[in-house]
């Protein structure tokens, strides 16, 4: 007959192993506890930060990481991109505050397999999981939709996420030639190929909804 702790043993081999990485505590400390009480998962631990997250994870991969968008040291996207490059039998969900198009759309692109807003019910978080343990994704309908619009997008330049980020700061088409070393003629084309590519007719609205969907923070 086998003991009871026998019996546990083999429960908690056949559990998902799950990672929290938040740099919140009382996020990690309430995760830590919904999740501890759901049958056949098991969280292995948390992190403050992406660092730290990897430095975990050299002498052991959980099954799913649980992951923030903004954290200070290395930021949620960079997180993921990392995770997928050196581990990559490793899935990942983003769990986060910001549902703005630009950051659903650096997640998946980034390798996210689920994407769950903080203030959605726990029973949410509970389907994503056992979705990606499952190999499928898991994306409400608000963020599949959010996606799909995003998809339909040209993606700005590098450089042009570069003027745009100087012009919510107000500064003009001179002082960006100027810190860019750039001809006023070249931001100006910049310009108008961000507005282009938003959808909008000016500067101010190009910034405006630049904050809204995520593309500038």
């Amino acid at each position: 007959m086998r003991s009871a702790t026998t019996a546990r043993k083999e429960e908690r081999s056949g559990s998902v192993r799950i990672f929290i990485v938040d740099d919140h505590v009382a996020i990690r400390i309430g995760l830590t506890s919904m999740l501890r009480v759901q049958s056949g998962l098991e969280v292995l631990g948390t992190a403050a930060s992406g660092r730290d997250a990897l430095a975990c994870f050299e002498s052991g991969v959980p099954d799913i990481v649980l992951v923030d968008l903004r954290m200070a040291d290395m930021d949620g996207i960079t997180l993921l991109r990392e995770l997928h490059k050196r581990f990559p039998s490793v899935r990942t969900i983003v769990l986060t505050s910001y549902d703005a198009d630009e950051d659903i759309y650096n997640a998946v692109c980034a390798g996210a397999k689920g994407y769950v807003v903080k203030d959605a019910p726990e029973q949410d978080l509970l389907d994503a999981i056992c979705a990606v343990r499952d190999g499928r994704t898991y994306y409400p309908p608000l963020v599949a939709s959010r996606l799909a619009e995003r998809l339909q997008r040209a993606s700005l330049s590098s450089r042009e996420l570069e003027v745009l980020e100087m012009l919510s700061k107000g500064l003009t088409n001179k002082e960006i030639a100027g810190a860019l070393n750039l001809s006023r003629h070249t931001v100006r084309c910049h310009v108008a190929n961000i507005t282009a590519k938003l959808s909008v007719s000016d500067r101010t609205e190009a910034v405006a909804v630049a904050f809204k969907q995520g593309i500038i923070h």
